[in-house]
């Protein structure tokens, strides 16, 4: 499929996990691609594999001068954007009367805070009929103990979805959020899950697996593309039906 051939594509955290193949399914969907990341040797690695029209911006997300500066950049650039993936974030986990107030921050100035106003500083570069995708997560439905910070930061991004949409239809732009359920990426692999851990977790999930990067990215373009044009404002859960049944 050519699904974005012409378009150019913003994935920001684009160089690894579900941001990774996300910015990979665009390019083999013929989409110029534009990556962030705060790693610039995982960064470079991830241009290698999204061709030679591929830019890779090292950026840090969580405060209103890093937005500001991807944006100067792209329009340095002449860019204009068909889509955006606001992908980049943390997730760290705590037990409620362990959570601190440097977690609490970097949370919310990573996720919440960093989403918010990249958007906002991007929107001059905006063609008329761009989709916006925020990653969200299920962790927004459940009540998954440890998670209380992350889970309010992903809720967050589900009201952005609708309020900003509100405000942009006029422009043209839609607002959707992909939630992921478990999914198998070097993330998980940082937050230290052990087998009996994972284990419990998998044991949850209806379809008995975690999800892999590849799914929640095809979801990802589906709501990029102009084939969800009518679909506006709302989440999509991808979570091998673990909070839907």
């Amino acid at each position: 499929m050519s699904r974005f051939t012409g378009k150019t594509v913003l994935v920001t955290g684009g160089n690894s996990g579900i941001g990774l193949a996300a910015a990979q399914a665009f390019a083999a969907e013929g989409a110029r691609v534009v990556i962030t990341g705060r790693d610039s040797t995982t960064l470079a690695a991830a241009k290698a594999t999204l061709g030679e029209r591929a830019l890779a911006v090292q950026n840090v997300a969580g405060t209103v001068a890093a937005a500001r500066e991807l944006a100067r950049t792209l329009d340095a650039e002449g860019i204009r954007l068909d889509a955006v993936f606001i992908n980049a974030g943390v997730a760290k986990f705590a037990p409620f009367p362990d959570v601190t107030e440097s977690l609490w921050d970097e949370t919310f100035d990573s996720n919440v805070k960093g989403a918010y106003f990249q958007i906002q500083a991007l929107l001059p570069l905006f063609n008329r009929g761009a989709s916006i995708v925020l990653n969200g997560s299920i962790n927004a439905h459940i009540g998954m103990p440890a998670s209380s910070v992350y889970a309010a930061s992903k809720a967050a991004l589900n009201t952005f979805a609708k309020t900003l949409s509100a405000e942009l239809l006029p422009r043209g732009v839609r607002v959707n959020v992909v939630s992921p359920g478990p999914v198998t990426t070097p993330l998980h692999v940082k937050l230290g899950l052990d087998a009996d851990t994972a284990a419990a977790m998998q044991s949850q999930i209806p379809l008995g697996r975690f999800g892999t990067s590849e799914e929640i990215a095809a979801t990802v373009l589906h709501l990029a593309s102009s084939e969800s044009a009518f679909i506006v404002g709302t989440e999509i859960i991808a979570d091998g039906g673990m909070s839907q049944l």
